[in-house]
């Protein structure tokens, strides 16, 4: 990468392509920078930034292609509800309707409906159990069930059968070893 950084997020872009945004550089600065890893020549070639810096965010790959970017830490130190989608037929990145809750160490899983759960995280300084989906197709938000338990740093799974299963993490108790699942 031309940016050393950590805490980004790499997705698989329909093209093979790798998109890498965000995260902390070896300056110790919060970074809007992002890079695209070409597999079939082994280059990485700059693209556009994000408008907000962030790390501890999730990148999440849409049915249309797209990449819908979601909260993380901003550059002041605070969770941020704001979203971004980028476009890789036209490299360009464009604003998307924030999150009802400012969050970041949550997850972000692609459902079959072609929406997004986002699920737990920390919002401000509290872990949270609150999730939330978002509709590519109208660029809006909704609330949906909340998990039973707070949870941060755990993943979300889709499974075959459409659900999504939720496990592990840090919440209440220290470290969980808890699972539940989600039904749309």
């Amino acid at each position: 990468m031309a940016t050393a950084r950590y805490l980004h997020t790499a997705t698989l872009l329909n093209s093979g392509k790798v998109l890498v945004t965000g995260g902390v550089n070896a300056l110790s600065y919060i970074t809007a920078s992002c890079e695209i890893y070409d597999p079939s020549t082994g280059l990485w070639n700059s693209a556009p930034s994000m408008a907000t810096a962030r790390y501890l965010h999730t990148a999440t790959l849409l049915n249309s292609g797209k990449v819908l970017v979601t909260g993380g830490l901003n550059t002041s130190l605070l969770s941020t509800p704001s979203c971004e989608i980028y476009d890789p037929s036209t490299g360009k990145w464009n604003s998307a309707t924030s999150m009802a809750t400012a969050r970041e160490l949550h997850t972000a899983t692609l459902l079959n409906s072609g929406k997004v759960l986002v699920t737990g995280g920390v919002a401000g300084s509290s872990v949270t159990a609150t999730c939330e989906i978002y509709d590519p197709s109208a660029d809006q938000w909704n609330s949906t069930t909340n998990m039973t338990m707070i949870r941060e740093i755990h993943t979300a799974t889709l499974l075959n059968s459409g659900k999504v299963l939720v496990t592990g993490g840090w919440g209440s108790t220290g470290y969980l070893a808890s699972s539940e699942i989600y039904n749309p």
